[in-house]
């Protein structure tokens, strides 16, 4: 048995402040030399990459729509094992689902059976916020909220009438975050550049020195250590010897951290640059993720040798999976927001277009042959010309039919889709598609 803490920063609603406080958490932990580990609710990339940042190891989604439930539980116990301190970061309000609370932070909570630490914006209020905590604490009584962290508190007498709110609810007050405007994580978005991930290093270590100076460290580790049965470890076997070759670098990097564990399970990987290699590497399966291609058009266009490298894989039946930023890519050319036009790959008869910014957003249940896989759709770019076939069947978590389909073509399996395939049978299931 070891001692561990572990707990979910929740909110009642987005922009409370949750990613600002559980980066300062996990840096200021990291500096009080424990061993932390994070995670995110949720099908989210970019604060996993902040994660990581803060706390010098990957970061792992933790999803209950696109992962079964069991696979949710072992994900967490098995990457928490070595950890001192286990931060998971939810998503949205704290019982926002896909359906109501379905996949919420309050489900991952009871799920994991993990306390929430809740985060509170109290920039415009004082003791009203007494209802409020109220609410959330006997809302659904199977969460339990092991405190409250407030942000954005202007002075000690603000935050005196919040502590006396808590006491009068019942729910410990751990302390609160000052109104650090100057160094708040910028909104993520589309169209970041995750090579300028390292500018925000000096922002997580002011978050820290603001946790350390105004948050009860000790307090909140006591409410949320636990005694955790350590695990044998078992060995990763690698089954089938697939050579597989994956595109990562500023323009592709959108990869599930427990995605690559799987496919280093499923053969040898060889990571490769669409920007700046000539060719691809030799390979049974070419995985091309999501990014941000947008930003690097000029540069992607411009590399015809490492172009006519995945065109000629592709026309020679070569095996690749392609997810939102890897379809635009193999696309025959993306139209800029200034109406220019970018030859890409070609693979497929399709064009993209950044000119008319759209939000497309949410989970879609992709089924075909009668079996299933649940991915997630969220890009600005639109489809504005393909030729390509589409198979199965998409739809939304709700069960309506969406526009967005996938594309078969030969070897090629592509969408806007980020697929989950982080166990092996997901991982069989879309090779099946790929391959046959």
């Amino acid at each position: 048995m070891k001692k561990q803490a572990r707990f979910i920063i929740a909110a009642p609603t987005s922009n409370a402040g949750k990613t600002s406080i559980s980066l300062g958490l996990m840096r200021a932990l990291l500096n009080r030399d424990k061993k932390v580990q994070a995670f995110k609710c949720g099908p989210d990339y970019i604060d996993p990459k902040f994660h990581e940042l803060a706390t010098e190891k990957p970061s792992f989604n933790l999803d209950l729509i696109m992962m079964p439930e069991t696979h949710v539980q072992e994900v967490f116990e098995t990457h928490s094992e070595d950890a001192d301190a286990v931060i998971v970061e939810g998503v949205m309000g704290m019982f926002d689902g896909a359906q109501r609370s379905q996949g919420s932070s309050a489900e991952i909570s009871k799920v994991l059976n993990v306390p929430v630490v809740l985060v509170v914006n109290a920039k415009s209020v004082a003791y009203s916020v007494a209802p409020l905590l109220h609410g959330f604490k006997t809302f659904d009584p199977s969460v339990e909220i092991a405190g409250v962290i407030f942000n954005k508190v202007n002075t000690e007498s603000h935050f005196r009438f919040l502590k006396e709110a808590c006491e009068d609810v019942e729910i410990e007050c751990f302390g609160y975050m000052k109104n650090l405007s100057q160094v708040e994580i910028p909104s993520r978005h589309l169209g970041l550049s995750i090579a300028e991930l390292d500018q925000y290093d000096s922002v997580i270590d002011e978050l820290a020195k603001g946790i350390e100076n105004t948050v009860d460290l000790n307090a909140l580790l006591n409410a949320t250590t636990i005694d955790v049965d350590e695990r044998t470890k078992e060995a990763n076997m690698n089954a089938s010897k697939l050579k597989i070759a994956i595109g990562k670098d500023e323009a592709f990097n959108f990869i599930y951290a427990q995605n690559l564990i799987q496919l280093q399970q499923q053969g040898d990987l060889t990571f490769f640059s669409p920007l700046t290699d000539k060719e691809i590497p030799t390979c049974d399966l070419l995985y091309l993720p999501g990014g941000y291609p947008e930003c690097y058009l000029e540069q992607l266009s411009a590399n015809t040798s490492m172009k006519t490298s995945i065109l000629e894989y592709a026309r020679q039946g070569g095996k690749i999976l392609a997810e939102c930023g890897g379809f635009m890519y193999l696309g025959e050319s993306i139209e800029d927001e200034a109406g220019n036009f970018h030859e890409m790959v070609g693979a497929l008869k399709s064009i993209t277009s950044m000119k008319k910014r759209k939000m497309h957003l949410g989970y879609r249940k992709i089924s075909l042959e009668g079996e299933e896989l649940i991915g997630h759709e969220f890009h600005y770019s639109s489809l504005t010309h393909s030729e390509v076939n589409t198979v199965g069947e998409t739809k939304n978590i709700r069960d309506e039919n969406v526009p967005m389909q996938l594309f078969k073509e030969k070897g090629i399996l592509a969408s806007y889709h980020h697929f989950y395939f982080g166990t092996e049978v997901q991982f069989q299931r879309i090779y099946k598609w790929i391959t046959q």
